[in-house]
């Protein structure tokens, strides 16, 4: 773990994905406690991935939105691309759902309106998010902020590909039909996978579902939901 990442000094590690490791970090410039995403070391092969990781993370800086993390810096040490961002306080709806609970009507529509205001608001500065789901929106009392934006638009040459495809297999219940059949998505996809995320929030489970992953994505693309 790094013990320093410019002038920020690392207090623990959050947690690790397939693309990126995420830790809780001190400025000491301005006294406050912040998240750190650093790009994955065999993720870091590729240049133009990486540089793709961070023209998108700088273009994630530009969306300052009540219901979007604030993302502060960007950055490389030894070659590898971190993102510096607001530190949330709250916990991923993934978990919040683990129970299979059914919301409340109102609790969804305030949620609802809450994300659609923040996919809005990157859809008119020209960003598709690419991966909305319940582990991408953090839930702190009433408000939700939503994260990782842009980080999933990354393209690059196929391995790239096949790692971000590595990725969205591990959630494929709220990819949209044309991500399915992998044509190029725009903003009506995040629109798509937020209808699933409202969804489960009110039924409880997603609208597709099946037991193999190959099933699912064909119930994706050519039917309608349950």
């Amino acid at each position: 773990m790094f013990e320093e990442i410019g002038r920020f000094k690392i207090l623990e590690q959050l947690g690790q994905g397939a693309m990126a490791t995420v830790y809780k970090a001190y400025d000491p410039k301005i006294d406050r406690n912040l998240a750190i995403k650093v790009l994955r070391e065999e993720r870091c092969s590729d240049a133009e991935y990486r540089a793709r990781f961070l023209r998108e993370a700088k273009a994630a800086g530009i969306l300052s939105h009540p219901n979007i993390v604030t993302v502060y810096d960007v950055g490389e040490i030894d070659n590898r691309p971190y993102i510096v961002m607001e530190l949330l306080e709250g916990t991923p709806l993934d978990r919040l759902m683990k129970s299979g609970e059914r919301y409340p009507v109102e609790e969804v529509v305030s949620l609802g309106i809450q994300l659609a205001s923040a996919l809005g608001f990157a859809h008119e500065k020209g960003i598709v998010h690419r991966d909305v789901k319940p582990s991408n929106i953090v839930k702190k009392g009433d408000v939700i902020k939503v994260t990782d934006f842009g980080i999933a638009r990354i393209e690059s040459n196929e391995s790239a590909r096949q790692t971000q495809m590595g990725q969205i297999l591990g959630t494929p219940q709220y990819m949209s039909p044309e991500q399915v059949v992998g044509k190029d998505v725009d903003a009506r996809s995040d629109l798509f996978s937020m209808g699933v995320v409202l969804y489960q929030l009110l039924s409880g489970h997603t609208p597709f579902e099946a037991d193999t992953i190959t099933s699912l994505l064909f119930k994706i693309a050519t039917e309608e939901p349950s």
